[in-house]
């Protein structure tokens, strides 16, 4: 089936009217990319994903009501949109910020300074299943725990149960932020072999993308930053 039959859907959520128009022509102006709809809040967000199951959401954070965090978590974390993916797009590049929207289910996390093709090379990115992540965001996201002190793992270990030691190495070594291709020279794996590691941690863990496998290895207390 060919992008023209089978587009990615977008939805867009902003609560300025001129920025929706703008990203709305955008997506609507590239081959392969359909707008379903545009919401001014979190709850029209979460209204219109259900009707509509979009692929990708473009989520503003600092909306009136309901804000793009909370949204995204209602979204990421319901049976009634399973497939669809949200990407951050936000003016504030505040680390309190990309935590609390990886942690509420987040794919990928732009500042809305992003060039437009820059932008519609993320929405493609995130609708294949894949985390927008860039290798500082997830050096921030490890300084943030390290500075954090040391109480009782955020998620029981536990939660770990099904994985192998392989995985976990596997696991441990995505917590410190290498590619797969890194893991793959690190551990003497070939390429595809992590890639099946990392699609059987994403399914253990319930995990949705890279970004919450970070999260998931530091909160169980998998890998502890070094202090």
């Amino acid at each position: 089936m060919t992008e023209a039959e089978n587009p990615v859907r977008v939805l867009i959520a902003d609560d300025q009217a001129l920025l929706r128009a703008s990203f709305r022509l955008l997506v609507d102006t590239t081959p392969g990319l359909l707008a379903v709809g545009e919401a001014g809040n979190g709850d029209e967000a979460v209204a219109l994903a259900r009707q509509q199951q979009p692929d990708v959401i473009l989520m503003d954070i600092r909306m009136p009501g309901t804000d793009g965090i909370e949204a995204t978590r209602r979204i990421c974390g319901s049976p009634e949109t399973p497939s669809t993916r949200v990407l951050i797009l936000t003016t504030f590049d505040y680390d309190e910020y990309v935590f609390a929207a990886l942690r509420a289910g987040a794919s990928g996390f732009l500042l809305k300074d992003v060039l437009p093709a820059d932008l519609i090379a993320a929405v493609r990115v995130v609708a294949g299943g894949d985390a927008l992540i860039a290798p500082g965001i997830t050096r921030r996201l490890i300084a943030h725990f390290a500075t954090l002190p040391e109480p009782a793992p955020a998620r029981p270990s536990a939660a770990l149960a099904s994985v192998t030691e392989r995985e976990r190495e596997v696991l441990a070594l995505v917590a410190g932020g290498l590619s797969n291709t890194e893991i793959a020279g690190h551990l003497q794996l070939s390429l595809a072999t992590v890639k099946t590691h990392i699609g059987r941690l994403l399914a253990k863990l319930q995990a949705r993308d890279r970004a919450q496998l970070v999260i998931v290895a530091y909160e169980t207390g998998l890998v502890v930053p070094a202090r």
